[in-house]
């Protein structure tokens, strides 16, 4: 082989090379915080989902836009190309603005991530997962009818559960008691850090450091 092709064909290994990395970098991430539109929903337990996701675009110094179907916010992170999602269709029917972004974005499921509120959890209790039950939860429900699959990421984020019989939607629809609020970011800040580990490890890695409990 003459040096001239010997050199030809190694820039084209090299090429290859550098394209498959390229392409590995951009590999699109749908992370979608489940929640209530509306001020009266504003910073409620059920509304979690929305809040890590306002903390980690405030970090980032982004906003969020008015879409179709719910608030988006989109940005590169390490190479890679990641929308936030704040669905406007209510919790009930989450899975219809989830699926309509996966389909506009041809995003991989496995590369969507859902952020949700957990009352089987304790506050500060954080437990992500490959797949698994809805739980009781109708935005997990709603959202694995309409992707017609369970095998889907979900970092379930605790909220406790103190509240009397017959009281649940009253204390899901409820704000966080004053104490808690104020450990609310140190609860951000870290499921915002598993996010990130998502995104840049995958799953089964980012899921060893599972059901951690922050507050003890």
């Amino acid at each position: 082989m003459s040096l001239e092709k010997y050199l030809f064909k190694n820039e084209f290994v090299i090429l290859k090379v550098k394209m498959k990395a390229y392409n590995n970098d951009a590999k699109n991430f749908l992370i979608v915080g489940i929640g209530n539109i509306g001020e009266e929903y504003r910073g409620t337990r059920h509304n979690i989902g929305f809040q890590i996701l306002d903390f980690w675009a405030n970090k980032q110094g982004i906003t969020f836009s008015s879409e179709r179907y719910g608030s988006v916010s989109e940005f590169r992170w390490r190479g890679k190309k990641v929308y936030l999602l704040k669905p406007n269709t209510y919790v009930n029917l989450s899975g219809k603005a989830m699926r309509y972004w996966i389909d506009k974005k041809s995003i991989q499921l496995s590369q969507c991530l859902v952020v949700v509120d957990d009352l089987f959890l304790d506050f500060g209790g954080v437990r992500l997962r490959p797949h698994g039950s809805d739980g009781g939860h109708n935005g997990l429900k709603d959202i694995a009818q309409r992707l017609n699959t369970t095998k889907y990421a979900r970092l379930r984020v605790g909220i406790g559960s103190e509240f009397s019989k017959g009281n649940q939607v009253d204390y899901v629809l409820g704000t966080f008691a004053r104490e808690e609020e104020q450990r609310l970011p140190e609860l951000f800040l870290y499921t915002t850090e598993m996010i990130k580990k998502f995104i840049a490890e995958g799953i089964q890695k980012a899921s060893q450091a599972n059901a951690k409990q922050i507050f003890l």
